[in-house]
């Protein structure tokens, strides 16, 4: 039984939980199960909480024995990204060096799940302070993709990743600062959602990024990424970059399809070369859409190696200022991989920092302009090479290590910078049988329809969609 609750959806598993069929204790302890097994073979489980979560667990089927429901999460269990803080429990954000750190609050986003009914079971691995895409993590060892166990899972949500493609937890919240939902995304074949700057809370998670850091959500379909934004969008008075704009019903549009919809698929001025094979995935998926009523144009992306660069001037200058006591004090306890995008920082000076900030607003406007003025949502790769295997990207903090992190994040970072919604849906495998991500981008606050399209997408490649790895040996 507790395969086949396991092998759920999340909204699956939170309808048979509202109705009856299944009790939240027995879902609570399945979840727990797995990642304390195959999630720890997998180097995807960082610490479990087994007696708070039963305890929980217990409250929400006495609750609804009483036809008592918290919320659409009413008694599902799930665990995160070991960087979102809960009050009294360890947050060790993959290091050694925040290895005993207890927080002193809860973040918002799980204090929003929790309004919903939903419960933490406990904290998954990830990159040292979230400084990576491949998913390297010397301290605890780098997760394996379940897919492929040689492979990497990307980063820096690794853990949450493997652990929803394994079919552990139904899903996960994940931060993105530079493609880290989207990433692990499309290689371990889930849809990954990096909402607009703005849209979710970031108070009570470790930063990395003011500027750059974004929180959302990794499932197996469009519509539990819907349920998870949902519960966690809007206004948040401790984070006074949060939107006080209303959040949709963002379930509302995901039969629409995608007729009348204008597509823009960037083709050139990606600053790189696609893989042929994820390039022949990623038009295929997009001439389905046009069978299926939207008009598609290509063209050029403008100014996507100098946005790359002013995003890794960024994210260098703002790390480097949260971490620079710790590289001075500690040294020796960084994983060389995150010394390496790391410590450019401190060479950056104030006047080239502030100059980049200085051309955030006129990229954004610029990019709107040329782009939404003539299409809805712009499609392309996620990645544009192939998932890596985990020994040929072990390089250490070398310079391969970086041309590698640079190449796989390509095509993402760029949609940090200009805070814009952006999804990744599986389409396919490539010739090594891992999957291939198609993101999809849209105006700012438009997740709506960039949920729209990727459900579209995820009805037309039902067959090509990766199955849930509930029974995948680690």
């Amino acid at each position: 039984m507790s395969s086949d609750i396991l092998a759920l959806s999340l909204d699956e598993l939170a309808h048979a939980i509202r109705s009856g069929k299944i009790g939240s204790v027995e879902a609570t302890r399945a979840v727990i199960a797995a990642l304390d097994g195959r999630g720890r073979a997998l180097n995807a489980t960082a610490l479990l909480w087994p007696e708070r979560a039963l305890e929980l667990a217990a409250a929400c089927d006495a609750e609804r024995a009483k036809g008592r429901l918290r919320g659409a999460l009413h008694g599902v269990p799930m665990a995160h990204k070991d960087m979102f803080y809960r009050e009294g429990q360890v947050a060790g954000q993959g290091s050694r060096i925040r290895g005993t750190y207890v927080a002193s609050r809860t973040a918002a986003v799980l204090q929003r799940l929790d309004l919903v009914g939903a419960i933490d079971v406990g904290r998954l691995n990830m990159v040292e302070f979230a400084l990576g895409v491949t998913g390297h993590n010397n301290h605890t060892d780098t997760p394996k993709n379940a897919h492929d166990l040689e492979r990497i899972t990307g980063g820096s949500t690794s853990g949450g990743s493997t652990a929803v493609a394994a079919g552990l937890i139904p899903a996960t919240l994940g931060s993105d600062t530079g493609g880290s939902i989207r990433i692990p995304a499309s290689f371990c074949g889930l849809v990954g959602l990096k909402p607009t700057y703005g849209l979710v809370s970031r108070a009570g998670a470790m930063p990395l990024s003011f500027s750059l850091d974004h929180i959302g959500p990794l499932a197996r379909t469009t519509r539990d990424v819907a349920t998870m934004l949902q519960a966690i969008a809007g206004h948040d008075p401790d984070d006074t970059t949060t939107s006080r704009r209303p959040v949709p019903a963002y379930h509302a549009g995901l039969e629409r399809g995608v007729r009348g919809l204008r597509l823009f698929h960037a083709t050139g001025g990606l600053g790189c070369t696609v893989d042929p094979v994820i390039d022949l995935a990623v038009r295929d998926a997009i001439a389905r859409l046009g069978q299926e009523g939207a008009t598609i144009a290509e063209g050029s992306l403008d100014k996507v190696e100098a946005i790359n660069a002013i995003r890794r001037l960024v994210l260098m200058a703002e790390c480097g200022s949260v971490h620079r006591d710790h590289v001075a004090e500690r040294r020796s306890d960084f994983v060389p991989q995150t010394l390496a995008r790391m410590e450019p920082g401190f060479a950056l000076s104030a006047v080239d920092y502030l100059l980049a900030q200085r051309s955030r607003g006129p990229a954004l406007d610029a990019f709107c302009a040329a782009i939404f003025s003539k299409a809805d949502l712009v499609v392309l790769p996620t990645c544009p090479v192939q998932t890596p295997r985990i020994v040929d990207t072990d390089t250490g903090g070398d310079a391969r290590f970086v041309e590698t992190a640079n190449a796989i994040g390509q095509l993402i970072g760029v949609f940090n910078w200009l805070g814009l919604p952006a999804i990744s849906v599986p389409v396919g495998l490539d010739s090594n049988n891992m999957p291939i991500g198609l993101q999809i981008v849209g105006r700012p606050f438009a997740e709506a329809l960039v949920l729209q399209a990727a459900a579209a997408v995820e009805r037309s490649h039902g067959p090509y969609r990766p199955k849930v790895f509930a029974m995948a040996e680690a």
